[in-house]
């Protein structure tokens, strides 16, 4: 069993910079495949991002390629996703996940969510 609480989410302006934290409890989280996605008012839950368990394989959205970092520190059984040049497209409820499989961009495909945190962006 593994909880998820997400944290950092807050007002920024477009082309800010904001970090997003996922703190994991559960002995085994470093074996897990984490995962951030976002869901926009009225829109489908989409897949931000990906990270293997042991963060050598990582996998971006198109639309937040070159933009979003995720990484992930084992031993702080934690994960992140540093967000810069946010754009007015960004703004959404930002959820974690985590899968003790290997996998992908799809929600369906991830076990353990956290609640969200909301991120604002204005121009």
């Amino acid at each position: 069993q593994v909880q998820l609480v997400e944290s950092g989410g807050g007002l920024v302006q477009a082309g800010g910079s904001l970090r997003l934290s996922c703190a994991a409890s559960g002995r085994s989280f470093s074996s897990y495949t984490m995962g951030w996605f976002r869901q926009a008012p009225g829109k489908e839950r989409e897949f931000v991002a990906a990270i293997s368990w042991k963060g050598g394989s990582i996998n971006y959205a198109e639309s937040v390629k070159g933009r979003f970092t995720m990484f992930r520190n084992n031993a702080k059984n934690t994960v992140y996703l540093q967000k810069n040049s946010l754009k007015p497209e960004d703004p959404a409820v930002y959820y974690c996940a985590a899968d003790p499989r290997v996998a992908g961009t799809q929600a369906d495909e991830y076990e353990y969510w956290g609640q969200g945190t909301q991120v604002t962006v204005f121009s």
